[in-house]
């Protein structure tokens, strides 16, 4: 049909503004597209009036990097550690009312009880966070023995226990956790419905990401609740997942923790574990502001921290480290270098008021950046730590706003899905089979 419209156009004499007609309709609509994606997208940045910035705009040095800069307030910007105080103390007392989480039962003379059931002393070192959830969790009042009234079901293996356990161990625990899947789908219901959806695992060491590779349905519908929170692996899905915060117990409070005279910039102790570590050395090893330290520390590494106004977290193996949560623990300012790390309770809190962020490009202009924050930006930034402390400590009897009810919050964000009914899922399966 078209060839027969062409041929009939070549064969009449048409007017030669005929022929200009498309060409001019598809330039205005080029025009229209340009002017669509240039006021809608961020492809061409630009620049409506704006009130006067002279208020922060003395804490950015203009030879600063574009790519860390210190927080800033704006007039317009949130300084609160929420993003939304006011929505989250709502949802909060929601959850607390009416949260349910069902846990796969297991008896203590289970072959592998030792890995399945809460650990019978007070979690400690640096893969705590882990057993310290399952430990309070199943003491909460968040536990449902109803499966039908439960918005999320937990499976309670723990990945730092079966590493250690000489039936499993590192090479055995991909085949454990697609055993244990196996089983809880073939025994219950409730994993088929969603085909795991509305099921978490927690996990601090970061083995647990790789533990999931010959469970892809855990890896890709699970919600993951782990330490190794970094949104550049592709076995961690931000926003489906959630960031476990990584956290060495501590006792008792610093008896000096508002008093101490911090002298020193900013400080890091840590073993040379990565190139991001080996360029901090290498650039600040010998500065007399800047402490970095490889190796034992010959002085108190609670004095070090509650010495320096800066406490450095950098990545290492992986992106988590305790050091933030040491950092809050002594009053000190984390500074966190670790490009990709979905921090902990980021949907929650607003780091930005309590940290600062730089990019490991900019390890060499970690000085500037660091002094070109005001006294008053950084008295802010200081209060802000000392509001925020309590979000990253664990008790065994769990109090307001900690870490685990921070972590159940995450949980609560996370609760919403599809329930499809056994019997439509069976109803589902068995006409598909037939088609």
């Amino acid at each position: 049909m078209a060839s027969l419209v062409i041929y009939y156009l070549s064969q009449q004499r048409l007017p030669r503004s005929f022929f200009l007609i498309p060409t001019s309709l598809a330039l205005v609509t080029s025009l229209l597209i340009l002017f669509y994606i240039s006021t809608t997208s961020n492809l061409f940045p630009h620049h409506p009036p704006q009130p006067n910035l002279s208020s922060f705009a003395h804490h950015l040095n203009p030879s600063q990097s574009q790519r860390s800069l210190p927080p800033n307030s704006a007039p317009n910007g949130n300084n609160e550690v929420f993003h939304d105080t006011h929505i989250f103390l709502q949802d909060y007392k929601e959850m607390k009312r009416s949260f349910k989480i069902y846990v796969y039962p297991h008896r203590k003379d289970d072959p592998y009880a030792n890995a399945l059931l809460p650990v019978d002393f007070e979690p400690a070192g640096n893969y705590a966070s882990e057993s310290y959830f399952k430990k309070v969790l199943m003491k909460s009042h968040f536990i449902t023995n109803d499966p039908t009234k439960a918005h999320l079901f937990f499976l309670p293996f723990s990945i730092a226990r079966l590493r250690h356990d000489a039936r499993v161990g590192v090479a055995g625990i991909q085949d454990f956790i697609r055993d244990y899947i196996f089983n809880i789908s073939h025994k219950y219901e409730y994993w088929n419905r969603t085909g795991g959806a509305d099921h978490f695992y927690v996990a601090c060491h970061s083995i647990g990401r790789s533990a999931m590779e010959k469970a892809t349905q855990v890896k890709f519908n699970v919600i993951q609740v782990v330490c190794s929170s970094s949104y550049f692996l592709s076995g961690y899905i931000t926003h489906k997942d959630a960031c476990l915060p990584q956290i060495w117990p501590r006792k008792e409070e610093p008896s000096n923790l508002l008093s101490s005279n911090r002298t020193k910039l900013a400080f890091f102790a840590g073993g040379i574990n990565s190139p991001v570590r080996e360029r901090l050395l290498q650039v600040w090893r010998n500065d007399s502001e800047i402490f970095v330290h490889f190796g034992r520390l010959n002085t108190s590494y609670a004095d070090a921290m509650l010495g320096s106004m800066f406490c450095l977290h950098v990545k290492g193996f992986e992106v988590n480290t305790a050091r933030i949560a040491d950092s809050l623990y002594y009053g000190c300012v984390p500074v966190i270098i670790a490009n990709h790390y979905d921090l902990p309770f980021a949907d929650i809190l607003n780091w930005k008021s309590f940290s600062v962020v730089v990019a490991t490009l900019d390890i060499p202009l970690l000085k500037k950046i660091l002094k070109g924050i005001s006294s008053n930006e950084y008295m802010r930034l200081k209060s802000n730590v000392l509001k925020v402390r309590k979000q990253f400590q664990w008790h065994l009897l769990p109090t307001d706003y900690d870490a685990f009810n921070m972590v159940m919050y995450e949980l609560w964000l996370r609760r919403s899905f599809s329930r499809v009914s056994l019997s439509t899922f069976e109803h589902s399966k068995s006409t598909n089979d037939f088609t």
